[in-house]
């Protein structure tokens, strides 16, 4: 898989990325990658929030009751994409 590597990468962008990445307890990569997707208007870009957000809602609507998908399944197969 290629690779990426940022020079001079400014103070407040960073601080920003690092943030973004802590709130979400993602590494400073893995943010940067979403954001990446995100900004490159990718068919992919949020899929995983979308998937988290659809379980949540089940949860919510559902009570506590175990979701017809099971998350793994979910997150196993968004890995596979």
């Amino acid at each position: 898989m290629p690779s990426l590597q940022i020079r001079n990468l400014p103070d407040d962008l960073y601080q920003t990325l690092s943030f973004r990445a802590e709130q979400a307890h993602r590494s400073l990569a893995q943010q940067a990658l979403i954001e990446l997707r995100k900004a490159s208007g990718s068919e992919n870009a949020g899929r995983r929030e979308r998937i988290l957000d659809a379980i949540s809602l089940e949860i919510a609507s559902h009570g506590t009751q175990t979701p017809r998908t099971p998350p793994e399944k979910l997150i196993r197969e968004d890995r596979e994409r």
